[in-house]
């Protein structure tokens, strides 16, 4: 099964890059996952909808070639980060390629809420009429205090919150074999 990542940050130092990177490798054996990076993509123009960047088509191929796409974000003043919502602008226009694709939300900050205002604003973009992606409901996954439940390397220390991952990924399975 072939998983678009889409983080919702360009920090080479993102709790969230390397989040999505520990899933990634925890996983490997479920599904095929691609990190995809927002940093190259241009600001949204409608100008330039019809003849967009390299960057621009590169990304959104992977994500209509996908069978899922997990978003990994950050949060940033209580919402998402502008670089993610230049891109939903983009996947939203023209192919409209996260139209009716399956999607899982996760986030780490380093504050208590774990991503929570982000992650509503997201959910309500990703269900937006341009954008109309299938959310998975009730599988939320914010994960607070990140710098003390991961190590150097990138992986998550906390066994509750790896098993609980576990559960997650296993009901994002699930999800896109009956949605998808």
């Amino acid at each position: 099964m072939k998983i678009a990542v889409v983080i919702g940050s360009i920090s080479k130092n993102s709790y969230n890059m390397k989040l999505a990177e520990f899933i990634k490798r925890r996983y490997e054996g479920k599904l095929e996952m691609e990190v995809l990076s927002l940093k190259d993509i241009p600001m949204y123009n409608i100008d330039d909808e019809l003849n967009p960047a390299p960057a621009v088509t590169e990304i959104k191929g992977k994500i209509k070639n996908s069978d899922g796409v997990l978003f990994v974000t950050p949060e940033y003043n209580h919402s998402i980060p502008g670089v993610l919502k230049n891109a939903l602008d983009w996947f939203s226009r023209v192919d409209r390629v996260l139209a009716n694709k399956p999607a899982m939300i996760v986030g780490a900050s380093t504050g208590i809420l774990g991503t929570v205002k982000a992650q509503i604003h997201l959910r309500q973009i990703l269900n937006s009429g341009g954008v109309a992606a299938i959310t998975m409901p009730g599988n939320e996954v914010f994960i607070g205090n990140i710098e003390n439940i991961m190590d150097d390397n990138g992986n998550l220390t906390d066994e509750s919150t790896i098993k609980f991952l576990d559960k997650v990924v296993d009901n994002f399975i699930k999800w896109i074999e009956k949605v998808g």
